[in-house]
């Protein structure tokens, strides 16, 4: 997979935007007036936060940005346009009389967080009819429109912004906050983290209560596509004209997570409104997410860095013996890449060379071979007591082992079709004397334009010839 052309984005981010300051010092003692750190303080740092490092994000990938916000007449709000202007940000940022621009103050020694401190005040609704001017005036050289709302005021009339966008059909990407989420009405995509989306829904127990309550949301709300970000578990994303996909969170060690929904959003809408698919957006995002929470306090992912990771991740599809969700996470995966699934399935008790030569041809029709097996309990009511010669544990281990087979995984059902509606694969396989429609789960397959193959076998061998073979000779010496 490649980069989308970023420059062909041009994204129009209005929300709170506001202005993060780093202390950073030594501590060695704790002060004699109180039991806490005396922090020597040797260097700060300010980078615009919020709203702002949306912006950011969007603009190091190459992307054109414009930010629109409300921030206070004092220096902390001149010192935030000077910081977008270096960055290339193209900006309109009111100025307030008598409102602060909220600044939030993190006091850091070691590597660690010893503080933080908040100035601000509720951005009064008076304000918003000079932000919507800029908001007309700027909507129509966009492609997409950001809602970055942090909750502090700026975004307290979006129905009438995501009304404007939607008029001129232009998609709107929303990072929402707070508990009324009709606020959001019509919007394209919505991207709440766990914590946020249960505040909404309600506690939710498992995968299938996220997606029955998810599915509601979209309804309820008239939200196209939401994108559950889920910290260490990965991101989720639930459309209402499509299956949910999902993905897992890549493996790196977390330094700091300020700032990691601002990457997602801007990497997802960017990747959107440079022509991707939304899928493909969200693994981009997901890859992004990876990259930011490893860095220190708010800060963006370049177009360089991610396509550096993504050429790295491109490699690491994982491989062998998976359950139900990794094998979901791995096809997706696959088919980001442009991989072909080929899919097959069987009892694969007693593998022979029977078996190898059909896997070997199937593997040859695609580019990732995935091999489910029926578990122990399926394979006794198909072939009768006395089978499975081989638990299902070892049948997948032996089954992972060749080359030619990519994934393993094992069902209870009487079928694989759940599993085929669930991975979607580009070619089903069968081995044997079958007809394309005879073949279980063709009408499934047919259904999405997938295709169904049917390999020949060869000739006397299978598992139940080899038993029998084996009891007779067993038979025979016996008598003998």
């Amino acid at each position: 997979m490649q980069l989308p052309d970023f420059s062909k984005a041009h994204i129009l981010v209005i929300g709170d935007v506001m202005l993060d300051r780093y202390w950073f010092g030594d501590t060695a003692r704790i002060s004699p007036e109180a039991p806490v750190p005396v922090v020597n303080i040797k260097q700060n740092d300010e980078r615009p936060g919020g709203a702002g490092n949306v912006a950011l994000n969007i603009a190091a990938l190459g992307a054109k940005v414009t930010l629109l916000g409300i921030a206070g007449a004092d220096e902390a709000g001149e010192s935030l346009k000077r910081q977008l202007s270096v960055a290339g940000i193209q900006h309109e940022i009111i100025p307030l009389q008598g409102v602060p621009t909220i600044t939030k103050l993190r006091v850091m020694s070691r590597h660690q967080q010893l503080i933080r401190l908040d100035f601000e005040e509720k951005i009064p609704s008076s304000s918003h009819s000079t932000l919507m001017d800029a908001y007309k005036k700027h909507l129509n050289h966009a492609n997409l429109v950001i809602l970055s709302d942090y909750g502090k005021g700026t975004l307290s009339c979006s129905k009438e912004l995501i009304a404007l966008a939607k008029a001129a059909n232009i998609p709107v990407f929303v990072d929402p906050k707070g508990q009324d989420f009709s606020a959001y009405q019509g919007a394209t995509a919505i991207t709440p983290n766990f914590k946020e989306f249960e505040t909404i829904v309600g506690v939710c127990e498992n995968e299938q209560t996220i997606l029955h309550k998810a599915q509601s949301f979209l309804t309820t709300f008239g939200i196209k596509n939401l994108l559950l970000t889920r910290g260490e578990r990965g991101m989720t994303l639930i459309r209402n004209d499509a299956e949910e996909i999902h993905l897992p969170a890549h493996a790196r060690e977390v330094y700091d997570v300020t700032g990691a929904g601002d990457t997602v959003i801007a990497v997802l809408a960017a990747a959107y409104a440079a022509g991707e698919t939304l899928p493909k957006a969200m693994k981009l995002a997901n890859l992004a997410a990876s990259l930011v929470v490893a860095k220190l306090g708010a800060a963006a992912v370049s177009d360089g860095e991610l396509q550096a990771a993504l050429h790295t991740s491109e490699h690491t599809i994982p491989q062998g013996v998976v359950n139900e969700e990794q094998l979901l996470s791995a096809v997706t995966s696959a088919k980001l890449q442009g991989k072909k699934i080929v899919f097959t399935n069987g009892c694969f008790d007693i593998l022979h060379a029977g078996h190898v030569t059909y896997l070997q041809q199937a593997k040859q029709l695609g580019d990732y071979l995935v091999v489910a097996i029926n578990d122990d309990i399926s394979v006794k009511q198909l072939k009768g007591t006395g089978r499975p010669i081989n638990h299902v544990a070892q049948r997948m281990a032996v089954l992972a082992s060749l080359g030619v087979v990519d994934l393993v995984t094992s069902f209870a059902d009487p079928t694989p079709e759940r599993l085929l509606k669930a991975i979607q694969p580009h070619i089903l396989v069968k081995g044997g004397d079958y007809t394309p429609d005879q073949v279980v789960g063709h009408e499934i397959v047919h259904a999405y334009g997938g295709e169904v193959r049917v390999l020949g076998v060869v000739k006397n061998i299978s598992t139940s010839l080899m038993i029998e073979r084996i009891k007779n000779r067993y038979s025979h010496d016996h008598i003998r």
